[in-house]
């Protein structure tokens, strides 16, 4: 599958019908609106008019991107393509009029009433029509197994067997292209020996998810086997595939999930889906904006702090080392230098109130968390966000997994500057104290939303301000 040749089709489609809409509702506008009053039957076409057909279809590619019109392109449904282009429409066309309409001069306030009609029917016509072909043509693919996706079966028992049967035999395919199978316990799977490739054993997950480019995983265990699949389900929650179940296990799984009727074949799948796309664009435009704006501010009191790191103590004024990110990559975080220079030359170690590493002008940045400000470079690049987990070292994370395994969920999301256990507990002075403040990270992670970052922006600033910070 050629994504980007897919994605690419849906860019050119929208591009063309928001020119067309533009075009037959500028017509239409003056000819019935503006134009009758007058008796002309001419059309116009102003420098209004090539502005709008320049810049109205850019500016409805940006919408459609930050809403994840283009995310998932080969997984649409066209019953949800069509509410999520009436959805898109109606807010788009919205903004269009009170940015580029509204101004107008019209001979009776019910005509504004009647432009809005006609841009949203034709805008919504227009552009579903375009969709609907293109969404046409992937449903016929898939239905035809000319298109499918890479799909590893975790079973190899009859549960497995019967469910392989019932995907195979189907008339309309549901587009799972079986790779090859897994067993879960002891037993390499016999039974599906004749009919898939055996890749091993759950164990080696990770690694045959990367070597087969797997993007579809359905989980057929036996009652026996249930026991090891709460390991399986938290590694899979760090990956970026769709997982399946089969109905009568649901009781072991805890979080979102929604059930889907696959033609004959009923799976349970299981959403990962954290943020809304629309939400998680909005989320990266505020982390880059909010970081530059700061920058530009906070330019003086950069000076002015290096100044007086550099005189506080021997040594660089920044501290850039190596942290953990998002699915476990690891980044270069920076920060002014709050510790004298051989702070860990016996090895890492956590910081306490009272902690002799700590340089007097570094307890004060600590209080006001300006040691912390040049992470905005950091937002910018792309490694953390504004409002998520710390990122804490790998020395660190392995000590933390080894008493609390769901840490790892945390590796789902960005880091970022500030989060709900940072503004709960400050900087953490133990293991025990950094597994206290992972709960609220967790309870951050199953409720992000652009209002839970606000709420944490929010406290985070009182704290700074009333030099709370810990």
């Amino acid at each position: 599958m050629n994504t980007r040749i897919q994605i690419l089709k849906y860019v050119i489609a929208d591009w063309l019908t928001a020119g067309i809409t533009w075009i037959l509702f500028f017509s239409f506008r003056k000819i019935y609106l503006e134009n009758s009053a007058t008796g002309l039957e001419t059309i116009d076409f102003n420098e209004r008019f090539f502005f709008g057909l320049f810049v109205i279809p850019l500016g409805w590619l940006f919408f459609y991107a930050i809403t994840g019109t283009y995310y998932n392109i080969y997984r649409k449904s066209r019953l949800k393509e069509m509410g999520q282009t009436l959805l898109q429409t109606t807010i788009g066309v919205i903004i269009v009029f009170f940015v580029l309409l509204l101004d107008d001069q019209l001979a009776d306030y019910k005509n504004y009433y009647v432009s809005v009609a006609v841009l949203f029917g034709v805008h919504f016509v227009t552009t579903f029509s375009f969709r609907f072909v293109l969404s046409s043509q992937t449903a016929y693919k898939i239905h035809n197994r000319i298109l499918g996706f890479n799909t590893l079966l975790l079973g190899s028992n009859e549960k497995a067997y019967e469910l392989f049967k019932e995907l195979e035999a189907q008339k309309n395919s549901s587009g799972f292209k079986f790779t090859g199978y897994l067993h879960i316990n002891g037993k390499d799977g016999h039974i599906m020996k004749p009919y898939l490739p055996h890749l091993g054993h759950v164990n080696n997950l990770n690694q045959i998810l990367e070597e087969n480019n797997i993007e579809e995983v359905i989980i057929a265990a036996e009652s026996s086997e249930h026991g090891k699949l709460g390991r399986v389900l938290n590694a899979l929650k760090d990956r970026n595939v769709n997982v399946n179940i089969i109905p009568d296990v649901y009781d072991i799984l805890s979080g979102s999930v929604k059930m889907t009727s696959i033609f004959g074949a009923p799976l349970i799948q299981i959403n990962h889906e954290i943020m809304p796309a629309w939400q998680k664009s909005v989320k990266r435009i505020l982390d880059i904006s909010v970081s530059v704006m700061a920058i530009l501010l906070l330019l003086p009191i950069y000076l002015i702090s290096a100044i007086l790191v550099a005189f506080s103590s021997r040594g660089s004024i920044f501290y850039s080392h190596e942290r953990i990110g998002i699915h476990g990559k690891p980044f270069t975080m920076y920060k002014f230098r709050s510790m004298y220079s051989d702070a860990e030359k016996d090895g890492p170690q956590l910081s306490s109130k009272q902690d002799p590493r700590i340089t007097p002008f570094g307890r004060f940045m600590r209080k006001t968390r300006i040691d912390e400000t040049p992470q905005f470079f950091n937002v910018i690049k792309g490694d953390m966000s504004l409002v998520g987990p710390r990122p804490e070292r790998q020395y660190f994370i392995d000590q933390i997994v080894e008493r609390a395994p769901h840490y790892s969920h945390l590796q789902r999301i960005k880091p970022g500057i500030t989060s709900w256990g940072q503004v709960k507990y400050g900087y953490a002075e133990n293991v025990d104290e950094m597994i206290d403040r992972m709960k609220y990270d967790i309870l951050y992670l199953e409720n992000m939303s652009l209002f839970v970052d606000f709420k944490i922006l929010i406290y985070t600033v009182l704290i700074v301000l009333q030099g709370r910070g810990k």
